[in-house]
């Protein structure tokens, strides 16, 4: 291979390179991913690492399961905590009312 198309095919692939990218660049802009990682980096940053996660085959990995596993205690803790709340302010206002029905009921009694 002489120096010459050795040249032109460094050309070549510099074009192609260029056009690649213009290519991605309009991609980006016509769904406004370049306005999304504006305002929100790390979220950008984040997605870029789930997909590439993805794409690089570590979704039926046991790791994977291990952080559904942990997403899915976490995600149930507030509920949970929440209806553990309510079941106790409900018996709170139950035994409240009972002592109030039997104070009244002693106030009555007595003369």
């Amino acid at each position: 291979m002489s120096e010459l198309d050795a040249e032109a095919l460094l050309e070549q692939v510099k074009r192609v390179a260029s056009d690649a990218n213009d290519a991605v660049n309009g991609v980006a802009d016509s769904v406004g991913l370049s306005d999304k990682v504006d305002r929100n980096p790390y979220g950008a940053v984040a997605a870029a690492v789930g997909l590439g996660y993805v794409v690089g085959g570590g979704l039926l990995t046991s790791t994977t399961m291990r952080i559904l596993r942990l997403g899915l205690k976490l995600a149930s803790v507030a509920p949970l905590r929440n209806k553990l709340l309510d079941l106790a302010e409900d018996l709170v206002d139950d035994v409240v009312v009972k002592r109030q029905s039997v104070n009244n009921q002693k106030e009555e009694e007595t003369p």
